[in-house]
């Protein structure tokens, strides 16, 4: 179900309030531009600033809106083991197809702490649920080991790997089998994680790139790697502007961009500088996605 291009998507402020009308005119933009599944409530959607009634709130949203036409991943992850079984429990009720659980961030448990908090959360709801690990945002890093041991859970099919060691891939594969869905989180480095075994990509650029995201994911899944790579350099520009700065700031003006939700985000973020503003409009008139 989850494979190819998967938009880790904004969450659209107005003023202080999450932006619903503009939230799912996004869904229905996605679908028409073959995006093929969202991830609401991630890091990009700034999960760490909304409440829990927003947070349920942005979620309940995007699975009524997108209607079954394509799958949602939830952001249910938490540094605390009881709210994230709350966010996945929440996730299964409203009709998500999988959750997203991150390593948990700031505590900084060992392997055997997060074996334990990934097997009670995945005891907790019958739901797919993938392993979102990102050692530069939640400082610690799941080892293969570990996961091999996670993947023996029937509920627990995946992994959105944002390492961007890409032979982790090729040890994840061999730990675990081919059956293991692994997505990539670093746009820059699907083109190579997909060859060596991953099947799409949980993409920051889709937010504004999403028609071209998804005919990379395409060739990539239909293993025409030359069209793929015309693809990723047409695409590169984009990859490296959405982190000029700390994201999601750069991708929120490249959305506000394209007239689709305003240039917003939540202290202690702050909206992308001058210079990251030029950077961002650049790489996507470069890559053809502005009018001018």
């Amino acid at each position: 179900m989850f494979k190819g291009s998967i938009v880790a998507l904004i969450t659209p402020f107005d003023g202080e309030a999450v932006d619903e009308k503009a939230l799912r005119g996004l869904v229905d933009w996605h679908v028409e531009q073959g995006t093929h599944g969202i991830v609401p409530c991630g890091t990009t959607g700034e999960s760490p600033t909304l409440t829990h009634d927003e947070h349920m709130r942005v979620t309940e949203i995007v699975v009524e809106q997108a209607a079954g036409r394509i799958p949602i991943m939830a952001g249910a992850g938490s540094n605390s083991t009881v709210e994230a079984i709350e966010f996945t429990r929440h996730a299964k009720q409203v009709g998500a197809d999988g959750v997203l659980v991150v390593t948990p961030y700031y505590n900084k448990p060992s392997q055997e702490g997060m074996y334990q908090h990934f097997m009670a959360v995945a005891d907790a709801a019958d739901i797919p649920l993938f392993i979102y690990n990102i050692p530069p945002r939640s400082v610690v890093d799941m080892s293969v080991e570990t996961m091999a041991r996670l993947a023996k859970h029937p509920n627990i099919v995946g992994v959105k790997d944002a390492t961007a060691e890409i032979d982790r891939v090729l040890h994840t594969r061999a730990a675990i089998g081919p059956d293991f869905i692994q997505l990539s989180g670093e746009d820059g480095t699907a083109l190579a994680f997909n060859a060596m075994g991953g099947v799409g990509c949980i993409s920051v650029t889709a937010n504004v790139a999403p028609a071209a995201c998804a005919e990379f994911q395409n060739a990539c899944l239909a293993k025409d790697y030359d069209r793929a790579l015309a693809m990723q350099d047409r695409l590169i520009g984009v990859h490296q502007a959405m982190f000029c700065e700390t994201s999601p700031a750069p991708v929120k003006y490249g959305v506000s961009l394209l007239g689709l939700a305003a240039n917003s985000v939540r202290l202690p973020l702050v909206a992308a500088s001058a210079a990251g503003e030029d950077r961002v409009r650049k790489a996507m008139s470069d890559a053809g996605l502005l009018n001018s």
